[in-house]
């Protein structure tokens, strides 16, 4: 069970990094909505944490950098630091639970160590599950925000991407890689403790066995006498 665990929690780690990079590097994390006067257009904007792009209806899409972080809007030169820093814990969680697991070879003479180390990737990946969910809630609401505001007009208006939703599915799997690797944690740190007292008892029972079938010399001395 605590191997299957292992195993799973590796998986789902792999796939919380690649859903972090696509969702930090996805141009998609609002797109232009087509309401009002806006209903029918022959362009789509899309706006992301590097770049904008237009994706005209020939299927042709041009892209181009921001000039400066500066004049990014708050929440995006946020999302922008906290996605780097979200990419960062992933690759560093990954790589604790990777070590932590007992079929590596790391530290393997010391499962103190190797228990530590998983536990410590398990609250790594649940860490990077709030880097991630922070800012796309943050983002997400400031579109729905600008939204139903009646004093923008409708082609200023944004609705939410495909990124936003594929960095709330990413958090999601973060949070669940987390509590798998801290659950394996729990059922090592019991199985350990159930063989530390089980050892002991059985020793000292040989022990008890030994001394009653061993007779002492002043025993044989007497029955010689």
């Amino acid at each position: 069970m605590t191997a299957m665990c292992e195993v799973l929690a590796m998986v789902l780690g792999c796939l919380g990094l690649l859903g972090t990079i696509l969702t930090t590097a996805l141009p998609m994390w609002r797109v232009s909505a087509f309401i009002g006067s806006n209903i029918i257009v022959m362009e789509e904007y899309w706006e992301g944490l590097w770049m904008n792009c237009i994706n005209q209806e020939d299927f042709r899409m041009q892209c181009k950098e921001y000039d400066s972080v500066l004049n990014l809007p708050t929440e995006l030169q946020a999302a922008r630091g906290l996605m780097c820093v979200s990419i960062a814990l992933v690759v560093i969680a990954l790589a604790f639970t990777g070590c932590g697991t007992r079929k590596c070879n790391c530290c393997k003479d010391d499962m103190k160590s190797k228990n530590a180390t998983m536990a410590l990737g398990g609250c790594i990946y649940l860490l990077s599950c709030l880097t991630v969910l922070i800012p796309v809630s943050w983002v997400g609401h400031t579109v729905i925000q600008k939204f139903y505001n009646p004093a923008m007009m409708d082609s200023q208006k944004r609705e939410l991407g495909e990124a936003l939703f594929l960095g709330w599915g990413t958090s999601g799997v973060l949070l669940l890689t987390g509590i798998i690797v801290l659950f394996s944690y729990n059922r090592r740190r019991s199985e350990e403790e159930e063989q530390y007292y089980i050892q002991p008892k059985y020793e000292s029972e040989d022990d008890s066995v030994n001394l009653q079938r061993t007779p002492s010399s002043n025993y044989k001395h007497q029955v010689y006498v």
